[in-house]
């Protein structure tokens, strides 16, 4: 039976283990995949402690397999989908899980990967990448324009960092100062996490900024808020929406399509986005891939390579 990643009710690690399980059959709309690679986030460990996204409904069946974004080998298509076949090396977001040798994934967030992108660079698209890009997008902000990202050494926001380079924007990433290299070494301007936030960013682009991007929320977000002329122009991945939302900004809003993972595609083989993967784990050792992610030191991105 086919391996799989999970946690078996809500809480801390102590609930993680690495199980058997029934291989998934796609339903109408889904694909099922032979995992390759699987992108691990920090969204994962938060739905194990019981967070839930903005609009999820229904009650989560255990055990739970943890992961939202796989890269790897159509083994199987479900009723209805179009344009894939058994066989395609394709990327995507996942139904129920990716951590596993086998994940369902809606081929509407399904997209197919060219020869030139590996399965571990592929499967960091869809969450990471694909939120960075949504939000750059959303922010809609001129060439030229100074926009400001806030834990900018994590996936989300290194890939935001590239993004709003490649269309022409001054970036300013705010990160710890061990990832100062890391943040400059995207083309951007490095401000040090903490207290006094605003001051240090004032420092670097004095007449404010035209728009923000925050993935930490609380005071950090407070203190994007007050750099901007236009509060419509602060945006979060990083707090609840009633937070943002009293401080004039906004959620950001997920397209999740296939058109935005085609798009970030051509953005990779143009040099422009680096998924910058910093480690990879055996899908045995899922657990120390995601607690490095939960302590909140990684740089970039963290990958689990499931064996063939």
């Amino acid at each position: 039976m086919p391996k799989a990643y999970v946690f078996t009710r809500y809480g801390g690690p102590e609930t993680e283990v690495l199980v058997e399980v029934d291989r998934p059959s796609p339903g109408p709309g889904e694909v099922l995949v032979a995992v390759r690679a699987a992108g691990v986030n920090p969204v994962d460990w938060k739905q194990r402690t019981g967070y839930r996204r903005p609009g999820e409904t229904g009650s989560r069946a255990f055990p739970a397999v943890f992961g939202q974004e796989v890269s790897g080998v159509v083994r199987e298509i479900g009723a209805g989908v179009d344009g894939f076949a058994v066989g395609d090396e394709v990327f995507g977001s996942t139904v129920a899980g990716g951590y596993a040798e086998y994940a369902l994934l809606p081929a509407t967030v399904t997209a197919h990967k060219p020869a030139e992108l590996s399965f571990t660079d592929a499967a960091t698209l869809p969450v990471a990448a694909a939120t960075a890009y949504d939000g750059i997008r959303q922010l809609d902000l001129p060439a030229g324009a100074t926009i400001l990202v806030t834990g900018a050494g994590g996936g989300v926001g290194s890939a935001a960092l590239q993004i709003a380079r490649a269309l022409g924007l001054r970036a300013v990433g705010v990160a710890s100062e061990g990832k100062k290299d890391f943040v400059e070494s995207l083309g951007a301007a490095h401000v040090p996490s903490g207290p006094d936030l605003a001051a240090r960013v004032r420092a670097v682009a004095p007449d404010g900024v035209d728009g923000a991007y925050d993935l930490v929320g609380g005071e950090v977000l407070a203190e994007a808020a007050t750099l901007l002329t236009d509060p419509a122009k602060l945006i979060t991945a990083g707090a609840p929406a009633p937070e943002v939302e009293k401080l004039g900004g906004a959620r950001v809003e997920r397209a999740r399509n296939s058109a935005v993972l085609d798009a970030l595609v051509q953005l990779v083989l143009a040099g422009q986005l680096d998924p910058h993967v910093t480690r990879t784990f055996p899908l045995d050792r899922a657990g120390e891939a995601l607690s490095t992610v939960e302590a909140g030191h990684a740089r970039g991105k963290i990958v689990i390579e499931v064996a063939v």
